[in-house]
């Protein structure tokens, strides 16, 4: 972050944070036999996003500053091309 800027805490829709919270639950269960449920598991899934959450953040962040720097050097040899010979 520039400047000691913080990021937002993440804030999922009730809809997803409640399919997280399950999905974690499920995947504990059925990886490790260990039963994580109800504010657990809802306390993991926060745990998760402040913790990891800005590591993939970043990451995305990276990769879509490749893929901008790409597509902009793109657009500007397509420029460059419209040049016209220029005579004085």
């Amino acid at each position: 972050m520039n400047s000691g800027d913080a990021m937002a805490r993440i804030e999922l829709e009730k809809p997803v944070r409640e399919a997280l919270t399950r999905a974690l639950s499920s995947y504990l269960k059925d990886e490790l036999d260990v039963e994580v449920g109800g504010m657990d598991a809802i306390l993991l899934l926060d745990f998760v996003a402040e913790r990891l959450g800005p590591h993939f953040y970043n990451q995305g962040l990276y990769d879509a500053q490749a893929l901008l720097r790409a597509k902009l050097e793109v657009v500007s040899e397509a420029l460059y091309e419209l040049e016209k010979p220029a005579k004085l």
